[in-house]
């Protein structure tokens, strides 16, 4: 099987098994929330994440309230998430700079986009995706991890990882792949232990075939 034909073979499993509509794991109301919320998530769980921001979007009610908060009361606030203080600071100026220099409004473009303050390509294409419905490929973890596995990516770069998908995946599925990678890692493929058995991607994974022989 070519890496062309394996690739179709994934992209028609995923879309078979996991809604093919694009969810997204983190919730928000305003695209400035989904901003916040994606910075919040370095190194810390979606989930974790929505139970902050659930009282954090009823605390900071909008841009501005972001911009003009306290340092010590917002990393208060959001202490749970991990790197809190960091993480506070980035939110503040990110904020800043959005009001100052875009207007309140968040930019499209991945290097705009990347200027901001805790900013990587990661929440970039996020935000693309969610934001703006354009074609990105987000790598978390999920994506890191599994791509690595079905033979997709040899690379622990994230960076590297988001080119070669680019490469290889067709454009329309670039945004629904993140959520269906990060639905098989939180079901059939968690990090701590895979169920290859029950595995319908099985077939068509590299590691699995490598184990087998």
């Amino acid at each position: 099987m070519t890496t062309k034909q394996r690739v179709e073979s994934i992209m028609k499993l995923l879309d078979e098994y996991y809604p093919t509509e694009d969810k997204c794991y983190l919730n928000y109301e305003k695209d400035y929330e989904l901003l916040i919320a994606t910075i919040l998530s370095a190194q810390c769980t979606d989930d974790r994440v929505n139970i902050v921001t659930k009282d954090l979007f009823k605390k900071y009610t909008s841009l501005e309230a972001f911009a003009n908060a306290s340092l010590d009361e917002l990393s208060n606030d959001i202490r749970s998430t991990g790197f809190y203080r960091n993480k506070a600071k980035n939110i503040i100026s990110a904020c800043n700079t959005l009001l100052n220099d875009y207007n309140s409004i968040l930019p499209k473009d991945v290097d705009e986009l990347i200027k901001l303050a805790g900013v990587g390509r990661k929440t970039a294409n996020v935000i693309r995706s969610h934001i703006f419905n354009l074609p990105s490929i987000v790598v978390d973890t999920h994506v890191k991890r599994i791509s690595k596995k079905l033979g997709l990516t040899k690379s622990d770069d994230p960076v590297k990882i988001e080119f070669e998908l680019m490469k290889i995946l067709p454009t329309e599925h670039w945004i629904r792949y993140n959520t269906q990678i990060i639905a098989h890692g939180r079901t059939l493929c968690k990090a701590r232990k895979t169920d290859c058995e029950n595995c319908f991607l099985a077939n068509v994974c590299q590691s699995n075939l490598s184990e087998k022989l």
